[in-house]
């Protein structure tokens, strides 16, 4: 009995900090540090894409591990840490679904599209949804009605950073316009952790056509 009310404590004072304004941005910050990273797959795939893809498959399947793991009361030691630290409340008790949409998407990504439809597609998860998330913590502005907390800040930095990688990469003003408002009307849409895989698929079917 005692155990028991000594856990629901210890829940009650994790819930407690993690739901303070300070504690939530350091987690989207770790969150979406994380998040950006995938913006290396371009360059590693350029050098070798069967090697790339075997990567993210076998970090993929090791975060599944490590979390399947940590639900079990048995934590992989850095790996569950960073995992608490960057979840969302909403997802602390159970899988933290998060890395395992987000490699799937970058697989999907170089499997599915050419380079440079590819390498945008990754770069709009990567920047796109990532700026999205922290710019949209960090202002909080008015929110988009009927879209699960959006904001309109967020979906602006999420427009600004998929038009400005894809005019880099083709120069072509009118293509990036439509890609990245094809990005922003897809990260918006409420759709949780699936973004991971909704984002670029997306976004890569569309910078597919219009650059072929």
């Amino acid at each position: 009995m005692q155990q028991s009310k000594d856990t629901a404590e210890q829940i009650g004072i994790e819930h407690t900090y993690y739901t303070r304004p300070v504690a939530r941005l350091q987690g989207e910050f770790v969150r979406k540090s994380l998040h950006l990273l995938i913006a290396l797959v371009p360059m590693l795939a350029s050098v070798n894409l069967p090697a790339t893809l075997a990567l993210l498959a076998m970090g993929t399947f090791f975060y599944a591990f490590a979390e399947t793991s940590r639900l079990q009361g048995r934590p992989i030691p850095v790996v569950s840490d960073i995992t608490l630290i960057a979840s969302r409340v909403r997802d602390r008790n159970g899988f933290v679904l998060g890395p395992i949409t987000l490699g799937i998407g970058a697989m999907l990504s170089l499997i599915l599209y050419p380079s440079p439809a590819a390498t945008i597609a990754i770069y709009a998860l990567a920047f796109g949804d990532g700026f999205a998330s922290l710019v949209g913590t960090m202002v909080r502005g008015p929110r988009i009605p009927y879209l699960h907390g959006k904001t309109f800040s967020g979906s602006f930095a999420c427009f600004a950073a998929v038009f400005i990688v894809t005019l880099r990469i083709t120069s072509r003003p009118v293509d990036a316009l439509v890609i990245a408002t094809a990005a922003t009307f897809l990260e918006a849409i409420p759709t949780g952790n699936f973004d991971n895989i909704i984002l670029p698929f997306g976004v890569g079917m569309i910078a597919t056509q219009l650059l072929l």
